[in-house]
């Protein structure tokens, strides 16, 4: 009976031991873009350098419908973190353009990762050389509601255009690659880090034309939204472009809810710039994801975490 007794004891013991642990577990999901981006590739390279060296945390990246739809997700505690243009971001939390009313007060920033070229891809058939040519023109603007559709009608404002004077298609960047592919649209707006494997595919099949948004009109979007900037997508980027093209561009963040809590977002950022090198591994965009840049174009308030990580590393 004595035995008995001490085996009970010990077996409620390993028991109690197994579910201590399973309980300690937690989860974060990292909700990205669509898989023909460049927030998919990055998203799975962060959710594995940080999984993989932080205890008791599993990460998992799941593709989503990028910026705005990720806000809206967090503020609906439908995920934990997600990758977010920057100036939607801000957006976001100030409560401005199709936040208007519906201000995510709990979205926080964690690090501000690489830039995103505004790229717009015509067929070359098409004889779209400019934006003003796209007047009349089957284009794929983004999903409704997400950031590539606000960038558009950014840059459709700054020509003095709107909407209206496209046939406007909304679909997400694998969509509209597959449309470009078979002709059934002019052009396509994405946001993305390049090389875009969306646009490395088209490029593959079809002669394109990356078009150029004008200096003069960048400057125009900037006025109204500090959060854009000028840069060059180099010639070779793409099959068959060669030229140097201007264009607009904003930061890529990882954002989160400020439910999080303050060790995990701290724990969560030490193990991101101490395995960045997972990230540069993953995609070409990897590689500028630094520590130098962490803080870069950030316009939203640091969750606690995530701030204490940059005070110790000054």
């Amino acid at each position: 009976m004595k035995k008995l007794i001490v085996s009970f004891f010990i077996l409620v013991l390993v028991f109690s031991l197994m579910t201590g642990c399973s309980g300690s577990e937690q989860f974060v999901t990292i909700t990205t873009g669509g898989t023909g981006g460049t927030y998919y590739p990055i998203g799975g390279a962060i959710a594995k350098a940080v999984g993989d060296n932080t205890d008791g945390l599993t990460v998992t990246a799941q593709a989503g419908n990028a910026s705005v739809s990720n806000c809206n997700l967090i503020n609906e505690g439908e995920t934990e973190s997600a990758l977010v243009q920057n100036n939607v971001a801000f957006w976001a939390y100030a409560g401005e353009q199709s936040f208007e009313g519906n201000a995510v007060g709990k979205l926080r920033g964690i690090a501000s990762l690489y830039p995103e070229a505004i790229q717009l891809i015509a067929l070359e058939e098409s004889g779209i050389t400019s934006v003003e040519d796209l007047k009349g023109k089957k284009v794929c603007v983004g999903e409704q509601g997400s950031g590539v559709y606000a960038d558009v009608i950014n840059i459709l404002a700054a020509y003095d255009m709107t909407i209206d004077d496209l046939k406007a298609d909304f679909l997400s960047f694998s969509e509209g690659s597959a449309k470009l592919k078979d002709k059934q649209i002019d052009a396509a707006f994405l946001t993305a880090g390049y090389p875009t494997s969306a646009v490395v595919d088209v490029a593959t099949s079809r002669n394109l034309t990356l078009v150029q948004i004008d200096e003069d009109k960048i400057n125009k979007m900037i006025e109204s939204s500090p959060y854009y900037a000028a840069t060059v997508i180099p010639g070779g980027t793409y099959k068959g472009v060669d030229a140097d093209i201007i264009t607009a561009t904003t930061m890529a963040m990882w954002v989160c809810s400020s439910d999080l809590d303050e060790k995990l977002v701290y724990d969560m950022t030490k193990a991101l710039w101490e395995n960045q090198s997972t990230v540069a591994e993953a995609h070409e965009k990897g590689k500028v994801v630094t520590l130098d840049t962490a803080l870069e174009g950030m316009g939203i308030p640091l969750h606690p975490g995530a701030e204490k990580y940059y005070n110790e590393m000054k």
